[in-house]
């Protein structure tokens, strides 16, 4: 589904990164804990990581999974979500999307992330869980400003009652298509550790990072 010059213009993020949210830092600081990208993060929000940049075609795969009906290219996509190294955590592994409202899911025929997490759990061999549920039509994260985005998502999402014992005392997956801030991340993630998830990654096909904060691939 990706041509091979799309393919040799995917972005990977540039080396060191902050151990917690994989941002780029600065050389000579990798193991530094004070990255202002992921500080005002609550504790549930575990690790983020994430395949490419949302950079040239990367951000043209997403647009066409998201809004212009492409399921077609999910497989592709989840194949790079499912080779992207992991946190190593004690706890057993379920793999969670993040969920949409019904009406965004009706509008598009899907959630873009329940199909990049259902490729990623077939192809790591763990548990898919719907744990979550989306119980408030917030505004679109995309138009909002940085500083709007936590209040946006705040007491956005629930878990599902039946679900709550598949994720008690894991480290979950939370599969989404872009991370961009982490705030509905960090709202999903809150939720999760509240019903008793051990740890939560986040795990994005794309990261929104400033330019210059990418490698060559």
């Amino acid at each position: 589904m990706v041509c091979g010059r799309c393919a040799s213009r995917l972005r990977r993020a540039s080396w060191p990164r902050c151990p917690r949210c994989h941002f780029p830092r600065a050389t000579g600081r990798p193991d530094q804990s004070d990255c202002r990208e992921c500080e005002q993060w609550p504790e549930a929000l575990t690790f983020a990581r994430y395949a490419y940049v949302l950079h040239g075609p990367v951000s043209d795969l997403v647009h066409s999974l998201k809004y212009e009906g492409w399921a077609e290219l999910a497989p592709t996509m989840g194949d790079a979500l499912a080779r992207v190294s992991l946190p190593e955590i004690a706890a057993p592994t379920v793999v969670t999307p993040m969920p949409t409202t019904s009406a965004r899911a009706r509008t598009r025929g899907y959630n873009q992330a329940g199909l990049l997490a259902g490729q990623v759990a077939q192809l790591k061999r763990l548990p898919l869980v719907e744990a979550l549920q989306r119980s408030s039509a917030a505004r679109s994260q995309t138009s909002l400003h940085p500083s709007e985005r936590h209040a946006n998502v705040r007491g956005a999402f629930s878990v599902h009652p039946p679900e709550r014992e598949a994720v008690q005392g894991a480290h979950v997956l939370l599969v989404d298509d872009v991370l961009t801030t982490g705030a509905t991340a960090s709202a999903a993630a809150s939720e999760l550790t509240a019903a008793g998830a051990r740890a939560v990654t986040t795990l994005a096909f794309a990261r929104a990072l400033p330019a210059g904060l990418h490698s060559s691939r």
